[in-house]
């Protein structure tokens, strides 16, 4: 079976932000305008919304990935 973009995120996972800090996926929701899905986390105490395709991408090098990681957010196994 295939998997699905959307369900590589998983709700209530820890993921890793490619500069270091963690944060906590609470839920997967629509944007109300454009139907995109939208990823909610909390991250240093506060919520944030960012389009799941944005959550995923995989980001170029740059001096500021302190992980060293090949997307924005990865999960924390």
């Amino acid at each position: 079976m295939e998997e699905k973009k959307d369900d590589i995120v998983k709700i209530g996972a820890e993921y890793m932000h490619f500069k270091g800090k963690r944060c906590l996926v609470e839920n997967i929701a629509y944007d109300c305008e454009t139907c995109e899905k939208v990823v909610i986390y909390i991250e240093g105490g506060k919520t944030w919304v960012r389009k799941l395709s944005s959550f995923l991408e995989e980001i170029p090098e740059r001096p500021d990935n302190i992980t060293g990681q090949k997307h924005r957010f990865e999960d924390i196994k």
